[in-house]
């Protein structure tokens, strides 16, 4: 690995930053968005069945918040019992608009890794190129110096499209996940407005 590093030269430096923080935030949003943990299933029915039996209550409303992201959209709907339904929607509306912000975190870093990484690559090129022709002189080139230059080109570019294309695949699930989980939330919210409305049972 060294040995490659060395080949590469200098401009490697700010690709191997890039790939280690894009790794790490591939695995940060693998667990941070897991299914159970953003919308755990048949919340909205616990939620429904408490409301039910005691009305809103603060143990309800701390156990929603506590609970998940979705848990904190339907406790904005809880929160507002009594109130009008375009209020109770506008709560909701802000609390999902928070919740979706921290659900994209990291997101707009790993794609703009995903997007400057083959220019970084580029860039490692353009300094390879430089080598190879600073490698030139009148009395002949030097095969030393003129393969470094070839190795900082080639090892550079490929580096940056091997962080590049990992990188733009997981920043469009997670986007995909991330919608996903939103338009989720979405509808189990309008559901418990219907029912604290009193349209569904």
């Amino acid at each position: 690995m060294l040995e490659l590093i060395n080949a590469a030269g200098w401009p490697i430096w700010p690709l191997l930053i890039a790939s280690v923080l894009a790794l790490a935030i591939i695995f940060e949003r693998f667990y941070t968005l897991r299914r159970e943990r953003v919308t755990p299933p048949n919340l909205l029915d616990q939620a429904v069945d408490n409301l039910r039996q005691h009305g809103p209550n603060p143990d309800l409303l701390r156990a929603l918040q506590e609970s998940s992201p979705l848990g904190r959209v339907l406790g904005a709907g809880v929160r507002n019992l009594g109130v009008s339904r375009e209020v109770m929607k506008e709560s909701i509306e802000e609390a999902g608009s928070a919740v979706s912000h921290e659900l994209d975190r990291y997101l707009t870093t790993l794609g703009t890794i995903a997007s400057i990484s083959p220019l970084m690559g580029l860039f490692g090129t353009v300094v390879g190129m430089i080598e190879i022709f600073g490698s030139q002189s009148p009395s002949g080139s030097n095969p030393q110096q003129l393969a470094h230059g070839i190795s900082i080109a080639l090892y550079n570019t490929g580096f940056g499209l091997v962080i590049a294309i990992p990188s733009l695949i997981f920043w469009r699930h997670f986007r995909a996940l991330v919608d996903s989980f939103a338009v989720e939330m979405e509808q189990q919210a309008v559901r418990l407005v219907e029912f604290m409305h009193g349209d569904r049972k």
